[in-house]
């Protein structure tokens, strides 16, 4: 049985593991200042980064959601989902399900009339499963 719930303190190894499997899928290699970074964001209250973890039934996180509030001038505060990474031991057992099944709970919670992310366009698995729970937004991602 999978179960989803914030990371905490202790999670602190199991998260630097998944998060280091998302970076080497993307190509970035992290040194330990943006580990560092990117956790204190997740426990920062004045931040609004946070991590899910995807657990195993005996608490053993195996794959992460972070997720924001992004403000947008037009729509409101809606919410983005920046990172989601399974281990790849893990997939097809169920944690992307029970991740977006919570970030679905999040952003009604919220008040978010949305949430969105973003994914490299060859990732045709990861759009395959992304496919079960939105519609590609027709807007193309620029970075300058």
């Amino acid at each position: 049985m999978i179960t989803v719930s914030p990371a905490r303190p202790e999670d602190h190894a199991a998260w630097r593991e998944l998060f280091a499997g998302y970076a080497a899928f993307y190509e970035v290699e992290l040194d330990d200042a943006a580990y560092d970074r990117a956790w204190s964001w997740i426990h920062d209250p004045a931040r609004s980064t946070h991590c899910l973890l995807a657990r195993t039934g005996d608490g053993t996180p195996i794959g992460l959601a972070h997720y924001r509030a992004e403000d947008s001038p037009l729509r409101g505060t809606r919410g983005f989902l920046d990172d989601l990474f399974v281990a790849p031991e893990h997939r097809g057992g169920g944690a992307v399900d029970a991740l977006f099944a919570e970030l679905r709970r999040v952003t009604a919670a919220e008040g978010w009339p949305s949430l969105s992310w973003r994914t490299a366009e060859n990732n045709y698995r990861a759009r395959a499963v992304y496919d079960r729970y939105a519609a590609p937004s027709g807007f193309l991602t620029y970075a300058m």
